[in-house]
């Protein structure tokens, strides 16, 4: 069962507003064992609109459409569908009661335009809006189902799980999709790829499996569609407990697993604690750290020491290290983990020191170099990495990877 997901609006060709609806829609079919085969977004265009909808009713069974469903001129999407499915319009007393309701309780007046909401195509079923004045709209053509939901996203949310989802269960046969991700990290997309090749080679027909990269982790998502959901989810149960046995030193978790919560547990069951020492993250390590509860309870503290100044005044980084082989080195890094950890008085600390760009780089040390330091009971690590060049991609690849080295930090002792 395929689905066809529109949304509706100038605002969201020019990028005034981020298109969530679309989103929300294809999680609730796909829970639902719906295929969404497209998502599109077009303009307050007649033309685009009867162009659109017509190809999606060709190749899927269901439409869903969001927006210009509003009172004003601008929303056309009522009008285009009433002239698409052939209808008439007709004034739903319902709804005009329900929006004289609504506006009374705003102390909105009911002029022309809001009683215009009402208006709807006599083909349609109404799908009665209770958080909202602009009603959503079920037509069926030769078996197939078009829906049209307000943009608002709350109203569309609400209709999509009340009144929308329950028609569908009723109207067409579904069969369930499985979906289940595994988080690695510690190896580059290639890399990992290179690693469990045969296991992929082996896996059965109908699990698709899909590489996901994110900054400092890969998931890897096995999905089985229209199939019988048990089966199929112990079966993907099956195929990532043998993947975990091949690779278990990269395995974080499932879903939304991440390196930080491993850290958080192992810091939090070990009654060890943790300091923070940054120069080009600014603060994004310890950023991820505090995001969690119970950082508290290891957590001690986290410095921006951004200057030269500040890394001597606060840390105890030694000014001719930084004379004799720059802010960006391997020495200056360890004398930052080293400096927090001694004035925090934790048990672990790790810190970075690097060129987040767009300027600074020179041709021994380019934009997106970073030195990491990883401080311990047992002594201090260091490790130089290019996390590319891009500022926010630098800051975000130089914070995942001094969280995996504090990660492996902890595994080995």
């Amino acid at each position: 069962m395929n689905a066809t997901i529109l949304t509706i609006g100038d605002e969201l060709l020019i990028g005034q507003i981020v298109d969530t609806n679309s989103v929300f829609i294809a999680r609730q079919l796909n829970a639902a064992g719906v295929v969404v085969c497209e998502r599109t977004s077009i303009g307050d265009d007649h033309a685009q609109i009867v162009a659109a909808l017509e190809r999606a009713l060709d190749r899927s069974q269901i439409v869903i459409l969001t927006g210009g469903l509003g009172p004003t001129k601008d929303d056309i999407t009522k009008r285009t569908l009433a002239k698409i499915f052939r209808s008439e319009m007709r004034y739903d007393d319902e709804v005009g009661a329900h929006v004289e309701r609504m506006l009374a309780q705003r102390g909105i007046a009911f002029n022309a335009l809001n009683r215009a909401q009402a208006m709807v195509p006599e083909c349609c079923t109404v799908l009665f809006n209770a958080h909202g004045t602009a009603p959503g709209m079920w037509f069926e053509r030769d078996g197939k189902v078009a829906v049209a939901l307000p943009g608002v996203p709350f109203e569309m949310e609400h209709l999509m799980l009340d009144e929308v989802m329950p028609r569908l269960k009723s109207r067409f046969a579904l069969r369930q999709i499985v979906h289940r991700t595994l988080i690695t990290s510690g190896l580059a997309e290639s890399m990992l790829a290179e690693r469990i090749e045969g296991w992929e080679a082996a896996l059965p027909p109908y699990l698709k499996l899909a590489y996901l990269p994110n900054p400092g982790a890969v998931r890897l998502r096995l999905s089985a569609y229209e199939v019988d959901g048990a089966s199929a989810a112990e079966e993907i149960g099956r195929q990532f407990e043998a993947l975990r046995r091949l690779i278990p030193e990269h395995v974080v978790g499932f879903e939304t697993a991440s390196v930080q919560e491993l850290v958080h547990d192992r810091l939090t069951e070990r009654g060890l604690t943790l300091a923070v020492a940054e120069s080009c993250t600014g603060g994004a390590i310890a950023a991820r750290f505090t995001a969690l509860p119970g950082a508290s309870a290891y957590f001690r503290c986290g410095v921006v020491a951004y200057s030269n100044e500040a890394k001597h005044d606060l840390l105890g980084v030694d000014p001719q290290a930084i004379e004799r082989h720059g802010a960006v080195s391997e020495e200056v890094a360890r004398q930052m983990a080293q400096g927090v950890r001694r004035a925090a008085r934790a048990d672990y600390a790790v810190a970075t020191t690097g060129i987040a760009g767009p300027t600074g780089g020179s041709e021994r040390k380019p934009v997106g170099t970073v030195w990491i330091a990883v401080a311990t009971p047992a002594g201090t690590t260091a490790v130089c990495r290019q996390c590319g060049t891009d500022r926010r991609q630098i800051i975000d690849r130089a914070a995942a990877v001094a969280i995996s080295l504090l990660r492996d930090a902890l595994r080995e002792e």
